[in-house]
């Protein structure tokens, strides 16, 4: 049976009370971003909460309840999954419906109304501090798609199913879902005997990806045991990894990608904690490869099973769902990634994002970039009112992602958006 809360919460919300994602909004009456819990319709302004007592209940607490008076989760995410874990089931009682403490919010009617906020009058801002976000390249069906097109006799190079293959991207154009995004512009080369031009991008893409966000740092010189490497993880969001195809076909040899990564990654604003998707664990894409011990984990359900969509909407304000594929369809987890980024001794920080790569499956409608979807541009996406071969100024990508557990409820990270603006005039 789903939980029950006095809190209405609609039964599609992707905030049941079995989620409890964690944020940073701002109160229309507020300027700086706090903390704060989605639970249905509405979130729960943590730092008005704890300084009204809210968290009388939760000993454990008490001495760092500065943490929901920050304007990022960072020191929160800092205190551990522990820490977590107890904050989430503690705010799970207090929405419960025959919960333990019914003074300090459901008959509060002060606190409520100062605390409790419709989640469509406040304004969602980046959950964490991002220092450095590394991007990886974990879905083998995303990898041999694009391979394909290529080096047809070869798709994967000869290190791909050894290790997580990664990139490192840059932290400061990650944004929040909702925030526009502009056509890059750049050096493309128009046909493959010409000279390279100046351009706004002609091949602009999404990436479908998901992304973790860490609560755990490391030494630098001491690599992470992959089979601890959870315990670093503070939870998950939707990414959209925006790729200008044409750019980065030019630029790409011999280091990789660069502008065409960089000018925006778009994450979802609600952190769904690692505790929230326990139950939701699956096996990923077999790897055939006897990989070397420091990546072998103890458990072999190391993805998650989430349900994942993509709906494009155009200039008109027509929908179209074109993704729907899954977040198993990933070779490698992300302790793994972990345990790999940080073999060599790079520390790793608090807030430091991790991307999976982009997602597929392996049928047509389960890709996860319209690359993939194309074929590079060859084979047009149809759409209710119009087709696609890449992404045109004033399209709408939207990315959702959820679970149905077994009592019924929908654990969901809310949807991650991103308009495409104009190239900016070159003055």
């Amino acid at each position: 049976m789903a939980l029950k809360s006095w809190l209405p919460i609609p039964q599609e919300s992707p905030f049941s009370l079995a989620n409890i994602p964690f944020g940073c909004i701002s109160p229309s009456t507020v300027k700086s971003p706090r903390p704060a819990i989605a639970v249905g319709d509405h979130v729960l302004d943590l730092a008005v909460f704890a300084a009204n007592d809210g968290f009388s209940g939760l000993q454990s607490i008490h001495t760092n309840l500065h943490v929901f008076s920050e304007t990022t989760l960072n020191a929160f995410a800092a205190l551990g999954r522990p820490i977590h874990r107890q904050v989430r089931a503690y705010l799970q009682e207090i929405f419960a419906e025959d919960g333990k403490h019914p003074e300090l919010l459901k008959d509060n009617q002060q606190l409520k109304d100062h605390a409790l906020i419709l989640r469509k009058d406040v304004q969602c801002h980046l959950p964490m501090r991002i220092g450095d976000y590394t991007d990886f390249y974990v879905g083998k069906n995303h990898a041999y798609n694009c391979g394909v097109m290529f080096r047809p006799e070869s798709p994967l190079s000869p290190n791909y199913t050894h290790m997580p293959i990664g990139y490192h991207g840059r932290a400061s154009s990650v944004v929040v879902s909702g925030t526009p995004i502009h056509r890059p512009s750049g050096q493309i080369l128009p046909d493959l005997t010409s000279k390279p031009v100046f351009s706004s991008c002609r091949k602009l893409d999404f990436e479908l990806e998901l992304g973790a966000l860490v609560c755990q740092a490391n030494k630098m010189g001491e690599p992470i045991p992959v089979d601890g490497a959870s315990e670093h993880i503070f939870g998950f969001v939707l990414m959209n990894d925006w790729s200008a195809r044409d750019i980065q076909l030019w630029e790409m040899a011999p280091l990789g990608p660069f502008n065409a990564k960089n000018f925006g990654t778009s994450i979802s604003a609600w952190v769904v904690l690692a505790d929230a998707l326990e139950e939701h664990r699956s096996s990923g894409i077999e790897n055939d490869t006897e990989i070397l011990p420091y990546l072998q984990e103890g458990r072999k359900d190391n993805v998650y099973d989430i349900n994942l969509e993509v709906d494009l909407t155009t200039k008109s304000g027509a929908t179209t769902t074109i993704t729907h594929t899954n977040a198993k369809n990933l070779l490698f987890s992300f302790p793994q990634m972990l345990a790999h980024h940080s073999i060599n001794g790079c520390p790793i920080q608090v807030g430091d994002l991790l991307g999976s790569g982009t997602i597929s499956g392996t049928e047509a409608g389960s890709f996860g970039s319209m690359f993939e979807q194309s074929y590079n541009g060859k084979q047009p996406i149809k759409l209710k009112e119009d087709e696609r071969t890449f992404l045109m100024d004033h399209d709408t990508v939207t990315f959702r992602g959820w679970v149905e557990s077994k009592a019924g409820d929908r654990i969901g990270f809310g949807d991650c958006v991103g308009m495409i603006e104009p190239a900016l005039s070159r003055s």
